[in-house]
């Protein structure tokens, strides 16, 4: 595996390849897609960050395979990533998720099928408070809540472990764009969690920092970067 970080060049936009490529969000992940799209027929074998570095869209990314920048309009650094991870080693780290939870229909429908369905964890928790009648909360509460019970149910199956008081979940955004070729937008919503975690089973957890963590992944979502914590 490869670690990159991938930074836009500061000539990037007195090229016509950059603005081919530019345009909104969607646009925006094409510029990382195009990075790794050797054949018309490949998989994603990626996940990656976005950021911005001196006010310019910045990538660190996660790969099988070198990124190739074929327009020149990028700066990478890419290094071979083989993490060395320990029982009981406590890293800091940050993640951007888009947490959700899927939940099966409690009618069948005419086919005698039960339909899957995913929901925002803050959303659907928003919906749980209207229902009971319950005392709504300040939405940053319920969104450090259900992000912590969401990650840390994602850290059983993946071998981590959290504790509360020791990550920040917030900077929730609902983000909605379409595809250039789709008729229906993509709605999606993304928290940014922050904080420290303890590794129970590094036999899990180092795939999890190859492959990330819940949904979207295509749009930038998923990838765990993790330090030594001090």
């Amino acid at each position: 595996m490869f670690i990159s970080r991938v930074k836009l060049r500061h000539d990037a936009t007195d090229q016509k390849e950059f603005w081919n490529h530019i345009g909104g969000a969607y646009k925006l992940h094409s510029l990382v897609w195009d990075l790794f799209a050797d054949a018309p027929e490949r998989n994603r074998d990626f996940i990656y960050r976005q950021d911005l570095v001196e006010v310019l869209p910045a990538f660190y990314c996660v790969s099988a395979r070198e990124p190739n920048n074929r327009h020149e309009v990028w700066s990478v650094e890419t290094k071979p990533y083989t993490p060395v991870i320990k029982k009981d080693q406590k890293l800091s780290f940050m993640l951007r998720a888009n947490p959700i939870r899927s939940k099966r229909d409690e009618k069948p429908d005419p086919d005698g099928k039960r339909k899957q369905h995913r929901h925002d964890v803050v959303m659907d928790a928003k919906t749980l408070l209207k229902q009971r009648q319950a005392a709504c909360p300040p939405e940053a509460e319920i969104i450090q809540q259900a992000g912590f019970v969401w990650l840390a149910m994602k850290g059983e199956a993946n071998g981590f472990s959290l504790r509360e008081g020791e990550v920040r979940a917030d900077g929730y955004i609902q983000h909605r764009f379409t595809k250039p070729k789709g008729k229906h937008a993509v709605t999606l919503s993304t928290i940014e969690f922050n904080g420290l975690l303890t590794v129970t089973d590094p036999v899990l957890f180092v795939p999890a920092l190859f492959h990330g963590l819940g949904a979207a992944k295509g749009f930038g979502c998923g990838l765990i970067m993790v330090r030594p914590a001090r």
